[in-house]
């Protein structure tokens, strides 16, 4: 398992590093804290997003274009993902 060029042995001896450090106690503390401040921060970006779209709406900006920028974005993700399948599975 390869995730972040990071082996399962190297995962393994960060968390092994965590427990030593922290103790098997605090750990579930650290990931709710880890997990709250995702959260804040995904919520964060979505109220910024969400003020730049009104804020364009007032002003009369058509926001119509990312919508379609996104939908290009997907398609083009898609056929790299079935590319990417094809070479994988050679």
């Amino acid at each position: 398992m390869h995730f972040l060029f990071i082996s399962g042995a190297e995962i393994f001896f960060i968390l092994f590093i965590v427990v030593m450090v922290f103790g098997a106690d605090k750990i579930p503390d650290i990931a709710k804290g880890l997990g709250k401040g995702m959260r804040q921060l995904k919520d964060a970006t979505e109220e910024i997003k969400r003020e730049i779209h009104k804020s364009a709406e007032k002003q009369g900006i058509d926001t119509s274009i990312t919508e379609d920028i996104q939908k290009e974005l997907q398609d083009v993700k898609k056929n790299l993902d079935d590319v990417g399948g094809t070479i994988s599975r050679k």
